[in-house]
């Protein structure tokens, strides 16, 4: 059984992909002259050694975040490209209520916490809303409503709520304590915890309630789901509320952590967002999947720079490996059956 398992897991087109962008990289890596092995080892030791693993849990938390709230809409079949817009206007409300909520540190942390989360649940639910009354597909309307929040987030942060004599588009520094706290001196906040206790109800809600089941179930085959009575404008404002939450606290957690202020495009240039897209896509919205395709692409996105330093090779390199691991998932590639005999031989088996 556990052999059985095993052979499943390695002719799975992930498998396949991730060891095809690893090979495929590795003769790009040659072709620039560079040794693909110190390449990869640079990579593993700057991302999971002692002075790496904090950035990347760093990293990961963003990505894991928002690979859970892209995750969540996509497990029915719905994808939600407003990611950037949700994160900035949480990232940007936390700012605001940081800044001014007349109420002791901590209980103005959790208020920004969750007025981001409102905020980007509200956005999201528009684009939603968009859909179910107005016959805009999900897929732009929430790619559209997200430019118009990204504006706005960065008019506030260069105008009103700019800080005095600065030249960065950057708001105030938030009060004294109130920010996440940190794990000892690293950069690693709470704000993991909060993420992966995320990432635990998304697992129990799609396995162990009804609503996993009716997610799973539109996902797999949208009109059998509304034969069974799934009500589909219902389930697309619910999930792109939650979805949308958790971008929002993604913002937050971003400002509530170093350097503890809302500045202009921090949020958007690393392209949290498509990483999350790409690691849901990769996990196909699975919930452990989804956490370790991210911590695959937060590896990826930090040992890059690792790499760039080690062998001057340019990290863009790591982004490449991730476009060739999505073009052979989505191709569907796997191993062929003949690499696995015993498997072959328990098939005939079953069809006698």
């Amino acid at each position: 059984m556990n052999q059985e398992r095993i052979q499943r897991a390695l002719r799975s087109p992930v498998t396949f992909s991730v060891l095809a962008g690893v090979l495929i990289g590795a003769l790009f890596l040659v072709g620039t002259g560079a040794d693909p092995l110190t390449a990869y080892r640079a990579v593993l030791t700057g991302s999971l050694g002692a002075d790496g693993i904090g950035s990347t849990l760093s990293t990961g938390t963003s990505v894991l975040g928002m690979a859970l709230a892209l995750a969540i809409p996509l497990r029915a079949g719905l994808i939600n490209l407003g990611g950037d817009g949700q994160m900035v206007l949480g990232g940007i409300t936390a700012a605001v209520t940081g800044l001014y909520a007349p109420l002791p540190a901590p209980l103005t942390v959790l208020l920004a916490l969750l007025a981001g989360m409102a905020a980007g649940a509200g956005y999201a639910a528009l684009a939603a809303l968009c859909e179910n009354r107005l016959g805009v597909p999900l897929l732009v309307s929430s790619l559209l409503l997200s430019y118009p929040a990204v504006s706005l987030a960065s008019y506030l942060a260069r105008y009103p709520l700019k800080e005095p004599g600065s030249s960065l588009p950057q708001t105030r520094v938030l009060p004294d304590g109130v920010t996440l706290p940190a794990f000892g001196d690293s950069t690693v906040t709470v704000g993991l915890l909060l993420v992966v206790l995320a990432a635990a109800a998304y697992w129990f809600t799609d396995r162990r309630t009804a609503f996993g089941y009716e997610i799973r179930m539109t996902g797999l085959n949208a009109r059998f789901s509304a034969y069974a009575g799934v009500e589909r404008r219902g389930l697309t404002l619910r999930l792109m509320s939650v979805s949308g939450a958790l971008a929002g606290l993604v913002g937050a957690i971003g400002v509530l952590s170093f350097p503890y202020r809302f500045v202009d495009g921090s949020l958007t240039a690393p392209g949290y967002t498509w990483t999350g897209l790409t690691a849901a896509l990769l996990a196909t919205a699975a919930p452990i999947g989804t956490v370790i395709s991210s911590f695959f692409f937060a590896v990826l996105q930090v040992g890059g720079l690792a790499m760039e330093r080690t062998t001057e090779v340019p990290r863009e390199l790591t982004q490449v490996l991730q476009a060739i691991v999505i073009v052979f998932l989505a191709a569907r590639l796997r191993f062929p059956g003949r690499w696995f005999p015993g498997r072959r031989l328990n098939r005939r088996k079953e069809a006698v």
